[in-house]
């Protein structure tokens, strides 16, 4: 018996003796959402010893359940058949309030065809990930992200036609210690919900707005990073719907506030070393991290819409709205697209551009793979802007300007061919696809469409 074998039948045998008769399984498709299923103990067995399949339906059809109508990937001419996944063990949770595990699941393909599936976020991510690590560094990373929690139910609002809403809080309360304290049993209550579930937070307070709140994940190192962000949003959702609330993510739910943010802060490291600190440098900076800057203001503009993969995502970036409008950086700036913070150990780029309706996985390969391109090619970036952006970023090139709607960026992605040689012809184009379908969909529908289509599940 193998060591892996005996691993697993201990696994099961703790499970059996714990009473556990069930396992939990989720997997990502390229919007977020995670789409799952249940599995019995003898079919978990069968799992973790053979792989299983998924139907792949799930990277034929939109947020709605909706087929796309020109994909080639798969669909009515393909027949929709499983698609191979594999489970990673690394990843058990424990779901107090289910009595089971919970396990991360990755598509892929045979060996025989590289093992690595073209379409499937988490594995994009991996991919680039490697390719980083081929230059002897690994990522270290945490995401940041505002919501607005709803003193309503998944049946509520739909009755309401998604208006005139009632915010858990009213009133524009940011950093409040009263709101806080009036309602520390659901602060604490998702600070230990999430603890539980290994995807801690370090920091959670009431933002500017009625009911919105920001957590800041804690960091963790490579897929880690995103799985914790995915995971977050989805259970974040979880635990406010049981108490009969919701929590959304959308870019922008409602032009009288602020758009939901989806913050990522990223480092390389070495061997726990801090690559982009710089001692001798007067502004900390070292050679790599200037090279990761500049790669992300010349590249980041061609993968905007893996930042804002939605209709509603473009009304959030807009001049003055706390969310840049082009590819500028600074030091300390909140104005800038990319924001370099200084600090030995926690000397890092914070990505201010996606928003909060972004599929982590692909925020994180964006980044990562415009960091790339910086670093591969030996950019160097132009001088930091101080002072408000807004002012100073319409002098940058029209290439360094962000698309201002979902067609432009798509369209943008798809001709990139920068785009190709980090995810994939299959991935680029399929993702183009998809995206122009979201936008046909909108274009057929009244403005209600935004609120119905990504309130709940995006």
């Amino acid at each position: 018996m193998t060591q892996a074998q005996l691993q697993l039948d201990e696994k099961l045998a703790a499970y059996r003796a714990r009473g556990v008769s069930r396992v939990k399984l989720g997997l990502t498709d390229i919007d977020g959402v995670i789409r799952g299923k249940y599995v019995n103990l003898d079919k978990f067995q069968s799992l973790l010893a053979k792989g299983g399949g998924f139907c792949d339906c799930v990277f034929g059809w939109d947020v709605d359940d909706q087929l796309y109508d020109q994909g080639s990937y798969t669909g009515w001419h393909t027949g929709f058949p499983d698609a191979a996944f594999r489970l990673i063990i690394s990843s058990e949770r424990w779901l107090e309030e289910e009595g089971c595990p919970y396990f991360i699941g990755e598509f892929c393909t045979p060996e025989s065809e590289g093992g690595d599936h073209p379409l499937c976020p988490r594995t994009r991510l991996r991919v680039l990930l490697e390719r980083l690590a081929g230059h002897g560094l690994s990522l270290r990373g945490g995401f940041e992200y505002e919501f607005f929690v709803f003193a309503e139910s998944a049946h509520s609002v739909r009755d309401k036609g998604y208006r005139n809403l009632q915010p858990l809080t009213p009133g524009n309360f940011g950093y409040s210690l009263l709101r806080t304290g009036v309602e520390a049993d659901r602060f604490n209550g998702l600070m230990s919900y999430m603890a539980n579930l290994g995807c801690d937070i370090e920091g959670l307070h009431c933002e500017t707005g009625p009911g919105v709140w920001e957590a800041a994940l804690s960091v963790a190192a490579d897929l880690e990073a995103a799985d914790r962000a995915n995971l977050f949003k989805t259970f974040c959702k979880i635990f406010f719907q049981r108490q009969s609330c919701m929590a959304t993510f959308m870019a922008k739910w409602s032009m009288d506030y602020p758009g939901q943010s989806g913050h990522f802060h990223a480092s390389l490291v070495n061997d726990d070393c801090n690559m982009f600190h710089a001692a001798d440098k007067p502004d900390g900076m070292s050679l790599l991290q200037r090279q990761a800057v500049a790669g992300l203001c010349r590249y980041l503009p061609e993968l905007l819409v893996l930042l804002g993969p939605t209709i509603n995502s473009y009304t959030r970036l807009v001049r003055g709205a706390w969310a840049p409008t082009a590819a500028s950086w600074g030091h300390e700036n909140r104005t800038t697209a990319f924001r370099v913070i200084s600090g030995s150990s926690a000397q890092r780029i914070e990505t201010r551009v996606g928003g909060a309706d972004a599929n982590p996985y692909l925020v994180a390969a964006a980044v990562v793979a415009a960091m790339l391109g910086g670093i591969e090619g030996e950019l160097q970036p132009d001088e930091p802007i101080v002072g408000n952006a807004y002012d100073q970023q319409q002098g940058l090139p029209a290439s360094r300007q962000f698309p201002g709607d979902l067609r432009t960026a798509a369209q943008r992605f798809g001709d990139s061919e920068f785009a190709r040689d980090m995810f994939g012809s299959a991935f680029t184009e399929h993702f183009t696809m998809s995206r122009l379908w979201e936008c046909r969909e909108y274009e057929r529908n009244l403005n209600s469409w935004q609120l119905e289509r990504y309130f709940e599940i995006i």
